[in-house]
């Protein structure tokens, strides 16, 4: 069974620089020390240890400790020691690991001109130095010791482009996992905008239709009971009509993204019938046009149609002076439009308290690739005009 700690242990290291600096700088000192102990078998002989060993074994440790903070000045240094240990014909295998450490860290942590200038001095120094006081030649030992650095130089090159890669990786994933959120965000955003598009277009017909009658009620409920109880049959079937509608949206919002989950068939222009027979009961009259012959539309382009018409009708029922509204749907080759007339006492409607009508209106029409214009058509009249396309269009929900 792994320790509890055991995974831990990576992350840490990682993490705590200064610990991996330290062990490291006791190894290469202790090699220093036990190479002086031992010497070097055929070339040199062991000594017993003095306080200038103990000195030169603390410098290395020091080297190394500080070479991530420093690593150009702990180049320098510690190939002008191995220099000198070479010269002085000392131990230049121990002052050499120094040196290719800390070529190795200005490899990792600068750029790569930087890496190989300084890497390639400190290689010079030292192969100037063997060549110069050995008398071994060009050759052999002393390009060993500039190959040893120039290796060190390479490996850190090489560490340095992997965690370059590898930073680059995970700062794409982190972009694309934001990119995700928002986009989720994004998503969840419109979809609440819509169902109050929606919730809003389902209740306010019918709520102005319950608000007539619930007043025509209340005013012939003794006069004329017979016309009071028309209007409390109009102010249920109107509420009835609400409660199916709003059952249906929780419906579809309980599906959970199923989409072989069996819904209601959403509200197009086959049932205008029935929203003008709605309309009239509730008072207003509605002169009805059509140009061109119906024909099958997408079904987010039929749905915004008759949306755009059932709140055009009702801001016409709300905020007109008459009790009659033009309404006009044009089948063109390409495009569907509607357009809805009503008079106003200055052309312009009267303010929605909600303000959602026509921006839910225009929402609708921008959302399937058209377009929406609302304003006066004259000084006693208000005119509502969308184009929708009658086929699906890039940038639209159909």
């Amino acid at each position: 069974m792994d320790e509890p700690g055991a995974h831990q242990s990576p992350a840490w290291w990682r993490t705590h620089p200064r610990a991996h600096d330290a062990l490291l700088g006791a190894a290469v000192a202790a090699l220093m020390l036990v190479m002086t102990l031992v010497g070097r078998p055929g070339e040199t002989e062991g000594r017993p240890l003095a306080w200038p060993d103990a000195l030169v074994a603390g410098a290395a440790f020091t080297l190394v400790l500080v070479r991530r903070r420093w690593p150009l000045p702990v180049l320098a240094v510690s190939a002008l020691l191995a220099a000198g240990a070479v010269a002085a014909g000392g131990q230049p295998p121990a002052f050499l690991v120094v040196t290719a450490v800390a070529a190795y860290t200005v490899a990792a942590h600068t750029n790569r001109p930087t890496a190989w200038l300084a890497g390639g001095g400190a290689a010079i120094v030292v192969y100037g130095a063997a060549v110069a006081w050995t008398g071994e030649g060009w050759l052999g030992p002393p390009l060993g010791v500039a190959a040893w650095i120039g290796m060190a130089t390479a490996i850190g090159d090489a560490a340095r482009i992997r965690r370059a890669y590898v930073s680059a990786v995970e700062e794409r994933a982190r972009r694309a996992e934001r990119t995700r959120e928002e986009e989720a965000r994004r998503r969840v955003a419109e979809e609440r905008v819509r169902i109050a598009r929606d919730l809003h277009d389902v209740v306010a017909h019918h709520i102005a239709v319950i608000n007539v009658h619930a007043g025509l009620a209340e005013h012939s409920v003794r006069t004329r009971p017979d016309q009071a109880a028309a209007s409390v049959a109009h102010v249920r079937q109107a509420a009835r009509t609400v409660l199916d509608e709003l059952a249906t949206i929780l419906a579809l919002l309980r599906q959970n993204g199923d989409a072989d989950a069996p819904t209601e068939p959403v509200r197009g222009l086959a049932q205008l019938g029935e929203l003008l027979d709605s309309v009239a009961a509730a008072g207003l009259r509605v002169e009805h046009q059509q140009v061109g012959q119906a024909r099958p539309l997408p079904a987010a382009i039929d749905q915004a149609a008759y949306r755009i018409v059932q709140e055009a009708l009702t801001n016409a029922h709300k905020h007109g002076t008459g009790d009659v509204a033009g309404l006009r749907v044009e089948y063109r080759p390409d495009d569907l439009v509607i357009d809805v007339g009503n008079p106003t006492v200055s052309g312009r409607p009267r303010p929605d308290p909600t303000g959602h009508g026509l921006i839910g209106m225009r929402e609708r029409a921008v959302a399937v690739g058209g377009t929406l214009a609302a304003g006066p058509a004259g000084p006693r009249r208000f005119h509502v005009r969308a184009v929708l396309p009658s086929t699906a269009r890039p940038g639209g929900t159909p």
